[in-house]
């Protein structure tokens, strides 16, 4: 384990420096697979008069997510709030680099309506007490029938991040403004969310 001087994951120091020292566990290195069947899902099932869909990757990282949503024609934008994390971002994903901002998220507003929201370690780069207000702002990003997609890590962990959930909380975190159309087990885990993470996707009411 690397030596940091940072411990809040509330500051983006904190991930500057996990990102200066290559100490990323949560990286996949790509894209993972229930991702890649959801855009290939939306673009056989998308008519060509119909505007592509516009798309947030908060808490973004190394963003290899968003060269896969930008081939698929998707107006997609990748946001962090650290910039180590937005320069490797735009190393990785060469082709798109005005769709990757430094941002905060719940200060960030977007210039159009949302239709996807996808999640991948971000609620769990937070600790429990402000889950809650991540739920919050994406039931305030996205409108009726946007969709809230993407990972989700269950279980007991108080020295994170990863900070995991219950999944009885979330569920009653998410109730109010979502409804569940999707949960599978994950497939291509990293070893740090194996075992505990589920695929979902969440339709906001």
């Amino acid at each position: 384990m690397p030596e940091f001087d940072t411990r809040d994951p509330l500051e983006p120091h904190f991930w500057d420096e996990r990102f200066a020292q290559q100490f990323m566990p949560w990286d996949l290195g790509g894209i993972p697979e229930q991702l890649r069947g959801l855009v290939a899902s939306r673009d056989a099932a998308a008519d060509a008069a119909v505007v592509p869909p516009v798309a947030l990757i908060p808490g973004a990282g190394s963003a290899y997510e968003l060269d896969l949503m930008c081939e698929a024609g998707w107006e997609a934008l990748a946001i962090d709030f650290s910039p180590n994390a937005v320069a490797r971002a735009k190393k990785v994903v060469r082709r798109w680099p005005e769709r990757i901002v430094q941002a905060d998220f719940f200060t960030w507003q977007p210039d159009r309506k949302l239709d996807v929201i996808y999640e991948r370690a971000f609620l769990c780069a937070l600790p429990p007490e402000h889950q809650p207000r991540v739920v919050q702002r994406w039931a305030e990003l996205l409108p009726h029938d946007g969709l809230l997609a993407g990972y989700f890590f269950f279980g007991d962990t108080p020295s994170g991040p990863p900070f995991g959930i219950a999944r009885a909380e979330l569920e009653t975190l998410l109730a109010p403004h979502f409804t569940l159309i999707e949960d599978e087990p994950v497939p291509d885990s990293l070893p740090v969310f194996e075992g505990k993470e589920r695929w979902m996707e969440w339709r906001r009411r």
